[in-house]
């Protein structure tokens, strides 16, 4: 029986993108023989997307689709970057993202929606098969207006609406269509540069809130502030957060000397109308997922059997 070694298990991880642990049980079926093994994994490939699915996925990219009045954009994760520019993979987030715009935020649902013949869910399998990794529908969401526009912006893209960053943001307005689209984007782009929690300060959870009135109460007593004074000073501090997390209250990144309140009220001149900032949603790739570094070499010698 040919002996299978951690370059022949190698190889064909390299030339197939498979698993190590199926590229190892690959070879031991073929007796070693490396087409043979390449068209077993073949004719496994939704037993190898399967196998995949414990598989860290932190890479990948956020897409976005825009509707008449809405927008949708989803997370679709891989475990490399390399992947990101795979065509195959953007035009399935892209697909994906399109999805979502008719269906809704709700993940589940959108992977039970049929494309064609098949389902989302099959054609993640698929492409996970094709390509060689793990990959998973993170997250998604969906802003609509009844009047007005939702902008959007992806950051370092890839391709028209892919990127690492994403962002949607709700403006009504009875205003001029194209003038508020424009100013849409602005105001995406912003909020990708400076990831506000909210729209407004009623719009912080009251955890937020009291979380850093505790945090300015305790840096005030340190500093011997006497205490009938401190829920003043504390209200005071409040203002200055509300400037850094709240996205009108923020200075506006394209125009520091006013903020994004101000600024919008200045573009109601060019679109016609009062603007209304409804809502917004901020996506960056990867951000609360645990990323695992691995040892290559060890998991080679590991699939084939070696000690370390």
């Amino acid at each position: 029986m040919t002996a299978i070694t951690a370059s022949m298990v190698k190889d064909l991880r390299d030339k197939t993108g498979a698993g190590m642990m199926d590229c190892k049980q690959a070879l031991n079926e073929t007796a070693g023989d490396m087409e043979a093994a390449v068209d077993w994994l073949r004719k496994k490939g939704l037993s190898k997307a399967a196998k995949k699915s414990g598989r860290v996925a932190a890479e990948g990219l956020i897409g976005i689709a825009v509707g008449a009045g809405r927008a949708a954009m989803v997370e679709v994760n891989s475990e490399t970057d390399f992947v990101a520019r795979n065509e195959q993979f953007q035009g399935l987030v892209k697909m994906i993202a399109q999805v979502a715009l008719d269906v809704g935020d709700d993940v589940a649902k959108i992977l039970e929606a049929r494309v064609g013949s098949i389902t989302v869910s099959q054609a993640l399998s698929d492409a996970i098969a094709t390509i060689g990794e793990n990959m998973t529908l993170r997250r998604a969401a969906r802003l609509s207006v009844s009047s007005g526009a939702v902008g959007t912006y992806a950051h370092s893209s890839v391709a028209d609406g892919l990127g690492k960053i994403g962002v949607l943001v709700a403006l009504e307005s009875t205003g001029a269509k194209d003038e508020l689209a424009a100013l849409g984007r602005l105001l995406a782009m912003h909020i990708a540069a400076t990831s506000p929690l909210a729209v407004d300060p009623s719009g912080l959870s009251a955890d937020v809130v009291r979380r850093e009135k505790d945090i300015l109460a305790d840096k005030f007593r340190q500093q011997g502030k006497a205490e009938n004074l401190i829920e003043r000073i504390v209200e005071s501090g409040l203002k200055t957060f509300y400037k850094e997390v709240c996205l009108l209250d923020q200075a506006y990144i394209h125009d520091n000397s006013k903020s994004v309140a101000q600024a919008l009220k200045e573009a109601e001149g060019k679109v016609g109308a009062p603007v209304k900032v409804t809502s917004f949603v901020r996506y960056a790739l990867g951000e609360g997922i645990e990323k695992q570094e691995s040892d290559f070499a060890a998991e080679v010698k590991a699939a084939s059997g070696q000690k370390k």
